[in-house]
């Protein structure tokens, strides 16, 4: 106890250096902690908005470019009605959804503007998208309408659009939930109608998508391998998506943008403990004469080691503890300003990043101070005795 005392009045006596390289602790703790807990957030919300389309399998038309033509045209662009039930028949008990996909002319008031039109049974629409106001499509006419869309064009239920050219007008019966990215759909800039209204103005029975809704995730692999086997056994005729794989590849990515973020943090820190080395092998030339007067009076170097080790500890203690507090409202600064949220600000796996600035501080602060109190110790107590 007598050597952590020591080590606290030589902390006391030299405040101001102390100070200093606390400062450098905290600034070093708050950076690697704020940038752990930004990235960590960025990928917790990349992983939200991606979720509900990890359980999907995304079927399209294999396009390729077949000899001497321009543009391709190796393979039919839709998915016929035939292609779809040998899908129905690989995916089992598993959700298929064929859809009609396009862009459209639509007019609201006296504005014409352009959307995305998806197009599909009625009965699908509860599986794949869920309503925020009125209700779910009706087999004839009516339509959903996106939240951003309706948003943007002051739409609501009840109210008609003008579909194409010759303006059709389709009342609105139902405003979609915000559903942010999708490899499937992306209906919050579109309009959603029933299939039997679209067969009917466009003329067009085949499909340029379908999408299957896996139950069990341990089934993907297996519907997948079902499908391709089922359609592309001689020819490559459909592309076959698994968006769990593309899902994981994305959070992987974000999560090296996340380490690489915290190991920007970290180099402050490292700047910090070069600062408390520095205080420290100061604090030992400047001492010698009294490191002298320990080790005649009987200390060992054991002793005088732990007395310059608790003075980095101390030091780290301080400056990490900080740290960590100030780190909440460096990283909700950083969400704030980078995701216009600090809804992931208090997940266990964004404030375990604290935890981790704290112990690195600490850390960094310890082997910092082992040469200084290391040459401390290895000094002959005649020679210092002698410094002048």
């Amino acid at each position: 106890m007598i050597l952590f005392d020591l080590a606290k009045r030589n902390i006391r006596l030299h405040w101001l250096r102390s100070l200093l390289a606390v400062v450098g602790i905290i600034i070093g703790v708050t950076a690697i902690s704020s940038m752990g807990m930004l990235g960590n957030s960025l990928v917790l919300s990349i992983s939200d908005s991606l979720t509900s389309v990890g359980d999907t399998i995304v079927v399209s038309p294999h396009i390729s470019a077949a000899p001497g033509t321009i543009g391709g045209g190796g393979s039919s662009l839709k998915i016929t009605e035939r292609q779809v039930e040998e899908i129905r028949r690989a995916a089992g008990a598993n959700t298929v959804v064929p859809i009609h996909t396009g862009a459209e002319r639509i007019t609201v008031g006296n504005e014409a503007k352009t959307a995305a039109l998806y197009a599909m049974d009625p009965a699908d629409v509860p599986v794949l998208l869920e309503k925020e106001s009125g209700i779910y499509l009706r087999y004839g006419t009516g339509a959903m309408v996106g939240k951003k869309l309706a948003e943007e064009n002051d739409l609501k239920v009840g109210e008609s659009l003008g579909i194409g050219s010759g303006e059709e007008r389709v009342r609105i019966v139902g405003l979609l939930k915000e559903r942010g990215i999708g490899f499937d759909l992306n209906p919050d800039y579109a309009i959603i109608v029933p299939d039997t209204w679209f067969t009917s103005r466009y003329g067009e029975r085949d499909y340029d998508q379908v999408i299957i809704k896996v139950r069990k995730l341990e089934d993907i692999d297996g519907v997948k391998a079902a499908i391709e086997d089922k359609l592309n056994r001689r020819e490559q005729v459909v592309n076959v998506l698994d968006t769990r794989k593309v899902l994981k590849t994305i959070v992987d990515a974000f999560n090296q943008i996340s380490t690489f973020t915290t190991a920007i943090g970290g180099i402050s820190l490292v700047v910090a403990g070069i600062s408390i080395l520095n205080v420290m092998l100061m604090s030992v030339t400047e001492r010698t004469k009294e490191i002298g007067i320990i080790r005649s009076l009987g200390a060992k170097r054991g002793e005088v080691m732990r007395i310059f080790l608790f003075e980095a500890l101390i030091l780290g203690l301080m400056g990490s503890a900080i740290g960590g507090v100030l780190s909440l409202a460096g990283g909700y600064l950083a969400l704030n300003v980078m995701l216009q949220s600090s809804k992931y600000l208090f997940a266990a796996t964004t404030l375990v990043y604290i935890l981790y600035g704290v112990a690195f501080g600490i850390g960094v602060s310890l082997l910092s101070g082992i040469y200084p109190a290391w040459k401390a110790a290895m000094m002959s107590p005649i020679e210092a005795l002698r410094f002048e």
